[in-house]
């Protein structure tokens, strides 16, 4: 692809995007320290909704903002706002795609545990 101004770019035959989205992860799950309680309240890249607001009383909400928040979250996002017991009893249903999925259990293998046992 040229990179130079004007110049037209093109993507490469065969080039899927979804091959090259930058997941990101914590250092560790111990780490994740987030609310177990109350309302969250998120931003952009997390949610671009008009007001992006998640009672964690609900489990739904809890799901939906867990799965938004490790497929679009950051490390900072992660700390603060997952906590690490309720992100291991979500995890297998979780909505990720699956590298997303593949990054984060490479890197905690307790992940790919609980998905293996509920395969």
């Amino acid at each position: 692809m040229s990179a130079e101004p004007g110049a037209h770019r093109t993507v490469p035959r065969g080039y899927v995007y979804a091959d090259h989205i930058p997941y990101d992860t914590p250092d560790s799950l111990d780490d994740l320290r987030g609310p177990r309680k109350g309302v969250v309240r998120v931003g952009p890249p997390i949610s671009t909704a008009p007001d992006p607001v998640y009672d964690l009383s609900d489990e739904d909400m809890v799901w939906h903002l867990y799965s938004a928040v490790v497929r679009e979250g950051n490390a900072r996002d992660h700390e603060a706002l997952l906590e690490r017991r309720t992100l291991i009893r979500l995890w297998p249903e979780l909505n990720l795609p699956a590298r997303c999925r593949a990054v984060w259990e490479a890197k905690f293998p307790v992940l790919a545990a609980r998905t293996a046992r509920t395969a």
